[in-house]
């Protein structure tokens, strides 16, 4: 019995011993990795424009090359200015867009006004004074009414040659009065070259 506990204990302290004879031979842990071996991240750059916001890419005169991020490939750009009335409030805003289909309108056209305009009295467009045409407005959402229309070659070389436009709406509330917004057309010919440059 003696001889069988001396057995035991002395299997014990070797199962014991084992693992600290193991740790003593063992190959070293490595070293803790260095500051330099870890990534700190990039910048997140918030003010970056993301696929499908808009920003100004150049500006002529008083038009502005406003252009949207594309998600691939080349961003998509068009002629833009704001619109205000005779007390220089903004009012409404318009953008043009060459178009390369071969049709007869060589440019687009999109008239974006405030959703208290009357509709049945459409939108007037003249140039230098000369003869108005009237445009139909599309429809209505939150950002207001839209009117979208095209313009042959002639009419746009009317623009390149002009000073300004007038453009009209007939406010709902007072169906009797006009408001009449100036369009510049000071830096049009640059702006729509430009434009048309990025469009081919």
């Amino acid at each position: 019995m003696l001889n069988s506990l001396k057995l035991f204990v002395a299997a014990a302290l070797v199962a014991v011993a084992s693992p600290l004879i193991a740790q003593d031979t063992a190959t070293p842990e490595p070293a803790a990795p260095s500051s330099q071996e870890f990534d700190l991240g990039t910048p997140v750059d918030d003010t970056a424009p993301r696929p499908g916001e808009p920003y100004v890419r150049e500006v002529f005169g008083d038009w502005a090359l406003r252009c949207l991020v594309a998600e691939v490939g080349e961003d998509p750009c068009q002629m833009y200015q704001l619109l205000l009335d005779p007390s220089e409030n903004p009012v409404a805003e318009i953008s043009i867009v060459p178009l390369a289909d071969g049709g007869p309108a060589v440019a687009g056209v999109v008239v974006v006004v405030p959703l208290e305009t009357l509709l049945t009295e459409q939108l007037t467009l003249s140039i230098d004074g000369g003869e108005a045409r009237r445009y139909a407005f599309n429809f209505c959402n939150r950002a207001g009414c839209v009117a979208r229309f095209g313009l042959t070659d002639e009419q746009v070389a009317l623009l390149k040659r002009g000073a300004s436009g007038v453009l009209t709406i007939v406010p709902a509330a007072v169906p009797d009065q006009q408001i009449n917004l100036t369009m510049s057309l000071i830096g049009f010919t640059a702006g729509f070259d430009a434009a048309t440059a990025t469009a081919n």
